[in-house]
Parts: C-alpha cells; sequence; structure tokens
C-alpha cells in the first residue's frame, strides 16, 4: 500500500483547486464576452433604428411642409413661425387628440391636420356661427367652407366653438393629448384678466391629465408696460404664464424658437405694423419688413396627473 505524505496531499489538493479555479475563470470570461457581443450588437442596431426613424419623421415634415393645403404665401411664413420646430417642441405626434384654439384664418389648421393623420383627431375651436358679431360670423364661415372644400384632407377635422368670455364648447372634458393657441391670448385680455383665466380654465377642463398646452404670443420686454387690454398685441410672458398657473397648469419649458430679436415691441400700429399686417402701408415698409414679423414667446404647460 502506497503512502502519501503530508506534503504531497497538500500539493495534489492545491493542483485540484488551482484546476477548477482555472476552468472557473474561463467559464466566466466565455459569458462576458457573450455578454459584451450582445450588448454591443444591440449598441449598434440602435443607432440604425434611431436613424431609421428619424429620416421617416423628416419625411412626414416634408410632406406635411409642402402639402397642396398650403398656399405658396402660407409657406413663405414658415421662417418666422417654425411650425416644425414649434410643434415637435409641443410633442405633438401623428394619432393623437389636438384642440387649436382660435385657428383664425386655418394657417396652422393647414399644418396639424395632415401631420395628425388619419388616426388622429383635431378639434378646431372657433367663432360661434350664429355670433351677433358679423366679423365673428364671416371669419367662421370663411373658416367652414374652407374645411369643406377639402372634405376628404380634412376628414379629421372638427369644428367646435370657442368664444370667450361666453361661449365654450371645445372638446369633450379630458379627450385631448394637446392644445395649442398661436398669437391669441392677448385677445381674451379684452374680457379682463379673471375672463383670460376663464379661457385656459376651459383648456385645462379639455386636457387629459398629463396633457400638454402649448402657447405661442406675442411677447412685450420686460422694461415696457403692458396696458390692461394688451392693445398693442403684445403681453408679458411673466403675465401669460401667471394665468395660466391661475387656471391650474403647470410650467414645464419655455423657448426661444419663435423670438426675434430685431423686434423693439414700441410700433405705432402695434405689432399689426409689422409683416404680415404691415397697417402703415408703404409708409417704412422696407424698415419692418427688415424686422419680420413679432418677437414671440413659445411657452409648453402640463395639466398635472392626480397624485
Amino acid at each position: 500500500m502506497r503512502v502519501l505524505t503530508a506534503s504531497a496531499l497538500v500539493l495534489a489538493f492545491s493542483t485540484l483547486g488551482c484546476t477548477d479555479a482555472s476552468e472557473q475563470t474561463k467559464s466566466e470570461a466565455n459569458v462576458k464576452t457573450e455578454v459584451k457581443t450582445e450588448v454591443n450588437t444591440k449598441v449598434e442596431e440602435n443607432p440604425s433604428a434611431e436613424a431609421s426613424q428619424a429620416s421617416d419623421t423628416e419625411s412626414l415634415w416634408h410632406s406635411v411642409l409642402n402639402s397642396d393645403l398650403r398656399s405658396e404665401k402660407n409657406k413663405q411664413r414658415d421662417q418666422y413661425r417654425h411650425p416644425q420646430e414649434t410643434l415637435s417642441y409641443f410633442g405633438i405626434e401623428p394619432g393623437m387628440t389636438v384642440v387649436e384654439i382660435a385657428p383664425g384664418g386655418g394657417w396652422y389648421t393647414e399644418i396639424l391636420s395632415p401631420l395628425l393623420g388619419k388616426d388622429g383627431k383635431l378639434y378646431a375651436a372657433h367663432y360661434d356661427p350664429n355670433s351677433t358679431i358679423e366679423y365673428y360670423r364671416n371669419s367662421r364661415e370663411k373658416f367652414s367652407n374652407k374645411i369643406a372644400s377639402d372634405a376628404e384632407q380634412y376628414s379629421n377635422v372638427e369644428i367646435t366653438v370657442f368664444q370667450p368670455p361666453e361661449l365654450f364648447d371645445i372638446a369633450p372634458e379630458n379627450s385631448a393629448d394637446a392644445v395649442v393657441t398661436f398669437r391669441n391670448v392677448h385677445n381674451w385680455l379684452r374680457g379682463g384678466r379673471e375672463a383670460t383665466v376663464d379661457s385656459f380654465k376651459e383648456m385645462y377642463e379639455v386636457l387629459k391629465p398629463g396633457g400638454v398646452l402649448g402657447v405661442v404670443e406675442h411677447r412685450l420686454p420686460k422694461d415696457m408696460k403692458q396696458d390692461e387690454k394688451a392693445s398693442s398685441g403684445y403681453m408679458h410672458q411673466d403675465f401669460v404664464i401667471s394665468v395660466a398657473q391661475e387656471a391650474g397648469f403647470k410650467l414645464v419649458a419655455t423657448s426661444e424658437i419663435n423670438a426675434n430679436p430685431n423686434d423693439t415691441a414700441d410700433h405705432p400700429k402695434g405689432v399689426w405694423t409689422l409683416p404680415p399686417g404691415l397697417r402703415l402701408g408703404d409708409e417704412d415698409k422696407e424698415k419692418y419688413l427688415s424686422i419680420g414679423e413679432s418677437d414671440r414667446m413659445t411657452l409648453k404647460f402640463v395639466k398635472p396627473t392626480k397624485e
């Protein structure tokens, strides 16, 4: 019978332990290599998917901005109104339910309708067709005729009523993913601050919790006084933010997308002195054309979700 010495036993067990550890290390290394390869593959795949998605988005916007729904005159104003950047900032996407407050002649409607697509919905909250004010009736009729003239293209548009301070039938409560309004808040102030807050409250009601309110408005410099009716068309940014917050909205962010540092906001006929209004006619026309359209605030609010 062969007897092993203590030193031999120690050496044997030590060698065995080293062999197991070595194999385990190799196994762990293989696993790590496989995981690393899988992660690298996914990382490599993501940029391609993102690039494809970005390409699709750009293709959609090219189609929307060059749509036959838009006149050449309206397209020329893109340089001042930045519709792609503005609506993207507000998070407007195909398939959403959106309310456009006071669409006027439909400049943004021409963009929103094809952008939202057949799976989306656009409530165009316009004047009351039975208003006692002729201007309101005519404006509403003109807009309605515009939508009816291309019913297939505008099949996702429903015209509703927004005529502060009396009439609000904008959209079903808690139905909208987003509400947008462009250069309209100064008009509501004719009825006073309380009436303006009420208008924001009506928009708050139709938004889903977590829904976005996007506001673009002519901006008055802080060192200039805003009159009670904002008769120049310009408003202090802090004032607009405060009335929205009073209605329950939370300010998410502000943007300089629609800023114009060349606009001094002190023109004889207010904001309408500038293009496209050019209220002074040929008087200093080139001067005002060189300024461009007004300096504008771009505000993004949210309707808070219930905790």
